[in-house]
């Protein structure tokens, strides 16, 4: 189904000397996956003639900056950053004003964002936002004035006036042929609802606009008139509620033997059936490519919180991947499913743990450069996860594929957090024990630098063929009783700037790691051009708290047991 909407915008100054209305929309690019419109109008308020400023700057910088946002953003958390950072802006350059005459200026403004076949709504001001659906109309904004009559133009909120600022959020679902309008006080502090439906529905986009201004000047309107009218004519399901709402329906795939046929894909393999999950190989019959089919177990697919999962899985692989997939595994949303199951790129190699298992069985150690580079590539990866918000929270070697072109890729977004999420996923306490950062041991949410602390633990184990502080069982509290020792004690070919390197990503204070995955990158590319510093032991009240009590209670145990000899054998 092909994405289009039609629209069209038309403002006037009316009885005022000046404009200061400003309305915009604009189409995501051609190339980009997730295709959208992004609506916003803006009245501004100023006492010196800045409302102008107030409103275009406003606009233009919500417009130009949506579709830069990571495509793992809720819409609405894309929306209320851009506008609160943009109120941010306005607030600062009005207190450099103070005292001015022109000193206020601020702004009301509504966005909308359609977007797969749903829509967005942010709202801060008196400026509205309509839908006309099946010939009702329906406002979806709620004034933010004064209620008395004589107060009804000062508002309670707006963009500029407080350093916090409010955004009242709407969501709902779109349909062909609904009509979307963007409205200033102008026009719909003098023209009924009804009225102003009428006048919306007739003829395109851009005649509704003209329409809707000029009869806001004929029935006397004392303010500026802007009216921006967007008309649906076309949807596609490429969001993640879209995803998740498709595969809500769908029944089970039942287990599947090798040379049977789903929709166009012959099962070539069992992969893997891990009593939750199961992975074929198939090959895809229009195509004849490899690919990989996920689904659930049938113990677990009725379970609504699982496929939601499954749907958020699919759906972030797809946006990690859609502007660049290296370091990735590409997802696609399968055109026509009949049954529950989600389809990846096929990427024959093997992964870490594998490749570990093969070398003890070899008896044959990985070599060093091999090793950075492959911690090189690895930590690019994460670094373009991060900066899309997305947290994986199980990087581990069972989840890094060293593929046979030669690519390192990280695997298994199924528990990653992006924001979008249910609330399960989120209170999911997922990760493998041996590779999660003290913090979390202690009740702190995962975050990147938990990401960075796992690859750091891989990373020690990749050149020690160990684990720095011995394998944690899930049931156990995990205890770090000691600092771990240099890579080099035991594999005196590591260099001394990696020693430094792992010693600090896994380090027990989180103050010591790195902060982001581009400075662990970086002081890998640089080696011992640039070493980084070796961290400081960690103090034993750090590693053990407990340590001056029992200290206190070895000390007390020993004075008695003086105080017993003396008494017992010791001549009086």
């Amino acid at each position: 189904m092909s994405f289009e909407v039609e629209f069209g915008v038309a403002s006037r100054n009316g009885a005022r000397e000046a404009n200061e209305d400003f309305a915009a929309a604009l189409r995501s690019a051609p190339g980009d996956a997730v295709r959208g419109v992004i609506a916003a109008i803006a009245d501004g308020v100023s006492s010196g003639g800045r409302g102008r400023e107030a409103a275009q700057t406003s606009v233009l910088a919500l417009l130009a900056d949506f579709f830069a946002t990571p495509p793992t953003w809720e819409t609405s958390v894309a929306l209320d950053r851009l506008m609160k950072a943009q109120n941010d802006w306005l607030v600062a350059l009005n207190r450099q004003r103070e005292g001015r005459a022109d000193s206020t200026a601020l702004t009301t403004l509504s966005a909308l964002v359609l977007q797969g076949q749903g829509w967005t709504v942010a709202h801060v001001g008196d400026t509205r936002v309509w839908r006309i659906a099946g010939g009702e109309i329906q406002q979806l904004t709620q004034d933010h004035a004064y209620a008395q009559p004589d107060q009804r133009n000062r508002l309670t909120r707006a963009v500029g006036l407080d350093d916090l600022l409010h955004v009242d959020y709407l969501q709902g679902e779109a349909r062909i042929g609904d009509r979307f309008v963007l409205t200033s006080d102008g026009v719909h502090g003098v023209l009924r609802p009804r009225r102003l439906g009428e006048l919306a529905a007739q003829g395109s986009a851009a005649e509704a606009a003209e329409a809707l201004v000029e009869a806001a000047l004929a029935a006397g309107s004392k303010d500026n008139v802007t009216a921006l009218v967007l008309s649906v004519q076309g949807l596609d399901a490429a969001t993640l509620s879209d995803a998740t709402a498709r595969i809500r329906h769908l029944p089970p795939l039942p287990r599947l033997r090798v040379g049977e046929t789903i929709d166009g894909f012959a099962i070539t393999a069992l992969v893997a059936d891990t009593g939750v999950h199961r992975i074929y190989q198939a090959r895809d019959v229009r195509s004849g490519a490899l690919v990989a089919l996920k689904t659930l177990h049938e113990s677990r697919a009725a379970d609504a919180e699982e496929r939601a999962m499954l749907a958020h899985e699919a759906w972030l692989a797809q946006r990690v991947t859609e502007k660049d997939a290296r370091g990735f595994v590409r997802g696609h949303a399968p055109e026509g499913a009949s049954a529950l199951y989600t389809v990846f790129d096929w990427h024959a190699g093997q992964t870490l743990e594998q490749m570990f298992e093969r070398q003890l069985a070899a008896r044959r150690a990985f070599s060093v450069a091999e090793i950075v580079q492959g911690a090189r590539e690895i930590a690019a990866a994460l670094g373009r996860l991060h900066r899309q918000g997305v947290i994986h929270r199980d990087i581990k070697p069972a989840n890094l594929h060293l593929g046979d072109d030669g690519q390192w890729r990280v695997l298994d977004l199924g528990v990653a957090l992006s924001g979008r999420e249910g609330q399960a996923a989120r209170e999911l306490h997922a990760g493998t024990p041996s590779y999660m950062n003290p913090e979390q041991w202690q009740g702190a949410a995962p975050d990147a630098a938990a990401d960075l602390y796992a690859l750091g633990v891989t990373l020690y184990r990749w050149l020690t063929g160990r684990l720095p502080y011995g394998e944690i069982e899930p049931y156990q509290a995990a205890r770090y009783r000691r600092d771990p020792t240099p890579p080099s004690r035991g594999r005196p070919d590591v260099p001394i700037w990696l020693d430094h390197l792992v010693l600090k990503a896994i380090a027990l204070d989180a103050r010591a790691r790195f902060e982001t995955a581009e400075e662990m990158l970086l002081a890998l590319e640089r080696g011992a051009s640039r070493p980084v510093g070796a961290p400081a032991a960690t103090p034993l009240l750090a590693r053990d708290p407990a340590a001056p009590w029992k200290i206190a209670l070895g000390v007390s145990l020993l004075f008695n047991a003086l105080l017993i000899f003396w008494l017992v054998f010791l001549p009086r």
